[in-house]
Formats: structure tokens, C-alpha cells, sequence
């Protein structure tokens, strides 16, 4: 395990984007399916809609009826970008689908995903969940000039190889030559005009999994997507391993060598939804347990435990359970307030937690509360809830987290800020409390959370927390770094 040392791709890369909200940011969210003689595009619609909160920038759906691709991508939710007349036109038996939120390359129609390739001898298209980290040498080694996102990277290497193959083996064949050229983060979906292909990189930070429909499968970021279309939940597709999905069924090889599972461990803490399974283990049941844990480590003697909605409810249950504290919701959200919200100027953005959380005096005031978050990032927010809670009365703010102070960048996935930005960097929990004018403030240790996940010591990806990182990392990244070589 290395700690924070430099790309190996050439150096470090200056981070000049600017920071995004405060929280964790979404990873995004791949599906690929397969029934033959069926149309699946309303399938794949339905299932992007449970991997919505994965990312909410564009979504896009390519689909082939077994000559052509046809792909609909746009900005936008999944319903802002599909309709009854978009779908009809994706005709085919096999599709894939994605939701995005930008780890590399800005928010425009370009940079949505899926990205179709047009060879003179082969169609493919490709959905990523991820994030690469060696960019910058591998655009080096490509020469492209048309790529804004790493994605393209890939398909431009993908397409590489099968040009330089003659078109031998066909798309799965350069599939298998060229990733073992991507380093850092990637599970991908690809569809060419007769099957589907799901990868996953050898440590397997980002969830991918496999399902069972009564004549076809399914490949999808988390079991969520499998369950609203009555999928069967089969297996998770392993670190390193490539599954080809044609009309035979159902084929399995590793072009990526040894696998090192480090599955990003906040998918169980914020990532992935509730109802969905990682490891074999209930996310929700994970989290609550977080919570349990939580209260062992961090006890406080207080009236109420309240959560931060919707992430910090699993674990205020468990908290209040374990602790014996009453439990109650003392704060509403709005659900039809989205990520974005325009926040022009101090004033609206100062509103704008008004607007998605609104507290309850009637269970706060006179009180001494207990809050349970799942995560601090930059603190902003935190901060703005911390006064909401102390406005409305309560007479005591103990701030619960159930996760470790987050100290270190992610480059596996993850739009997190560079460390200036991080509240946890360069600050112990006794002065992040004063921060946040709280009057105590526990974090979850490293230890506990991995024990909630069922995880134990190994097999987790938890840089973020201990910035030790599994591969060789960029010391900073650049979001546009391709975009300003355009």
C-alpha cells in the first residue's frame, strides 16, 4: 500500500477546478441487459431510474436490434432525458445505460454516457463507473485529441486494438487486450451489435453485478437495479474478472491478472442505496450497524437522537437502539430539490439548506439532541445544520458521524476536493468541533466501520479516511486536465 505518492504517469497535476458542494459526490451508475427477442429499452429506463442517485448530471441508454446501435443520451435526470417516443426508438434485444456524475471532464452533451464508437467493420459502445488514474500517459500514449473524459480514453484504446487485430476476435478480444492498460478505477459496460461485456478492475472499487431474467442477464452497478425489473440476483462480478453475455450465455476470463479486492468502503456508508447488497451484506443492516458501533465508541447522555436525512437515518437508528436514547425525525426534506439548485450569490446559497432540510421545533426545542450524519466533507453544510438545530431550541448539539474523519482525496470515482478543502486534513476532531460549534463531536473509528461492514481488515478501499491508497495515485488531479488540451 502506498501512501499518497506520485502518478507514476508523470508527475503531479495541478488541481484547478473548483471545489463542488459540500458531501460526498455521487459515483455513477452502469447497466447492461440481454433478453433475446424481447425489446429492453423500458427495461434498462426502469433500472437507470434505481441507479439515479448514483448520478444526476445526463443519463443515456445505446441499444441494437443485431445490425446497428442507436444510442439517446442528454443533461438531465433519466425522466428529463427519456419519454415514450425516445424509448420506442431504441428497437433491440440488448442495451446498455448509464447515470452521470463527472469525475473527469465538465458537465456537457459530449461527456454523457454511454460513448459510441463507429469502426469501419464494428459498432461498441461503453458506460464506465470510475475513475482512471493514469490519464495523462495514456493520452500521451494514444494521441487523441478528441478525448474530454477518460471514457473516451478507453474506447479510443478499445478501438485501437481492434484495429490493430484485424477485427480478429472482435470487440471482446480488444476488450481483453486493452484493459489491462487502464489503471486506477473501472467497472465498464460495453455493447457492441451482438452481446454485452462487463469488466470490473482487478481491485474492484466500484460494485458491478450479474443477474438472471427468465431468458436473458443483466449487469448492473447494485443489485437495486436487479430487483425493479424482477431480476435474480446471480453473483458480483469478481475484481479483475470480464464476463462476455451473448446468446450462448454467460462467459467468464481475466485479463487483468491476480485480483486485490478493495471495494470502496463509502458505498456501504453513502454510495449505494439502502436496499442494495455488497459483499453479501444488507447495505441498510450495514449501516444501522454503524450506528450501533457509533454509540459504543462515542456515548454521550443526551434526550434525543435526530438524523441528517436521508443518509444519516440507518444510523441514528442504530444509535438510539444501542444507546437506549429516544429516537425521532426533528428535521424534513424536501425531495423535489435537487443538486442543482442555482445558488448565485451568499444570500441564496445561505437559503438553500432551508430549502432542502427544514427543522422541527416541536422536536427539538428545550432538548439535548443527538445528530448522526454519515459524513463531514468540507463542513459547509454541517455547519448551516448545526445553527438550524441550535435555532430551533435545542439546548445541546452533540454531532455523531458514522465514518472516520475524512482526511484524503479519492481518485477511484469519486469528485471529492483537493486537501486545502477537506475540513478533516490538517485538523484534530477536538478542533473540528470548535469549527463546528457543536458541543461534542465523534467520528466512527476505521476499525468500527470496517467491523460494521462485515469486512474485517481486508479487502476495502479506505484511502479517503487513511490515505493509504492501493495503487500509485496522481499527488493532485485535474477534472478538465483533457478538455484544456482540446
Amino acid at each position: 500500500m502506498e501512501k499518497c505518492h506520485p502518478a507514476t504517469d508523470g508527475g503531479a497535476i495541478k488541481m484547478t477546478s473548483a471545489p463542488r458542494q459540500d458531501g460526498p459526490k455521487e459515483s455513477c451508475g452502469v447497466f447492461g441487459i440481454f433478453v433475446p427477442g424481447t425489446d429492453v429499452s423500458r427495461l434498462a429506463y426502469l433500472s437507470l431510474f434505481a441507479l439515479q442517485h448514483r448520478g444526476q448530471e445526463s443519463a443515456g441508454i445505446a441499444s441494437s436490434n443485431g445490425e446497428a446501435i442507436v444510442l439517446k443520451k442528454d443533461l438531465g435526470l433519466v425522466a428529463q432525458v427519456f419519454d415514450e417516443w425516445s424509448l420506442a426508438a431504441l428497437k433491440g434485444d440488448l442495451a446498455i445505460g448509464h447515470t452521470r456524475y463527472s469525475t473527469m471532464g465538465s458537465t456537457r452533451w459530449e461527456n454523457a454516457q454511454p460513448t459510441l464508437r463507429r469502426l469501419d467493420s464494428a459498432q461498441f459502445a461503453l458506460a464506465h463507473n470510475g475513475n482512471l488514474t493514469n490519464t495523462a500517459v495514456l493520452a500521451a500514449e494514444l494521441g487523441t485529441q478528441l478525448a474530454s473524459t477518460d471514457t473516451d480514453l478507453m474506447a479510443e484504446a478499445i478501438a485501437e486494438a481492434y484495429t490493430a487485430a484485424g477485427g480478429e476476435g472482435g470487440i471482446a478480444l480488444a476488450v481483453a487486450a486493452s484493459v489491462p492498460r487502464f489503471g486506477g478505477a473501472f467497472s465498464l459496460v460495453i455493447m457492441d451489435q451482438e452481446r454485452i461485456i462487463g469488466v470490473r478492475d482487478r481491485h474492484g472499487f466500484r460494485p458491478l453485478c450479474l443477474g438472471r431474467l427468465d431468458h436473458g442477464w443483466v449487469l448492473a452497478s447494485e443489485t437495486a437495479a436487479l430487483d425493479v425489473i424482477g431480476a435474480e440476483f446471480v453473483r458480483e462480478v469478481e475484481p479483475g474478472e470480464m464476463v462476455v453475455i451473448d446468446r450462448a450465455g454467460v462467459k467468464s476470463s481475466r485479463p487483468l491478472g491476480k485480483a486485490d479486492p478493495r471495494l470502496c468502503v463509502l458505498e456501504f456508508v453513502y454510495f449505494s442505496r439502502p436496499d442494495s447488497v455488497l459483499n453479501g451484506t444488507n447495505v441498510h443492516l450495514a449501516r444501522r450497524r454503524m450506528g450501533e458501533v457509533l454509540a459504543a465508541e462515542a456515548p454521550v447522555d443526551a434526550d434525543v437522537v435526530v438524523p441528517v436525512p436521508e443518509s444519516g437515518v440507518p444510523a441514528a437508528q442504530g444509535y438510539a437502539v444501542a444507546s437506549g436514547i429516544p429516537y425521532s425525525d426533528g428535521m424534513v426534506k424536501n425531495r423535489y430539490v435537487g443538486r442543482t439548485f442555482i445558488q448565485p450569490d451568499q444570500v441564496d446559497r445561505d437559503r438553500a439548506i432551508r430549502m432542502k432540510l427544514n427543522p422541527m421545533p416541536s422536536v427539538l426545542a428545550g432538548r439535548s439532541v443527538v445528530l448522526v450524519d454519515d459524513s463531514i466533507i468540507r463542513g459547509t453544510t454541517t455547519r448551516q445544520l448545526v445553527d438550524l438545530v441550535r435555532a430551533s431550541g435545542a439546548t445541546e448539539v452533540h454531532l455523531r458521524i458514522s465514518s472516520p474523519p475524512y482526511r484524503w482525496p479519492c481518485y477511484y470515482g469519486m469528485d471529492t476536493p483537493d486537501r486545502a478543502h477537506l475540513l478533516a486534513a490538517a485538523r484534530s476532531v477536538a478542533e473540528i468541533q470548535d469549527s463546528l460549534e457543536v458541543d461534542s463531536l465523534g467520528y466512527l473509528s476505521l476499525d468500527g466501520l470496517l467491523e460494521a461492514t462485515g469486512a474485517g481488515s481486508g479487502g476495502m478501499c479506505s484511502a479517503c479516511f487513511s490515505g493509504d491508497y492501493p495503487t500509485s495515485v496522481p499527488i493532485d488531479a485535474d477534472k478538465l486536465l483533457l478538455e484544456r488540451s482540446e
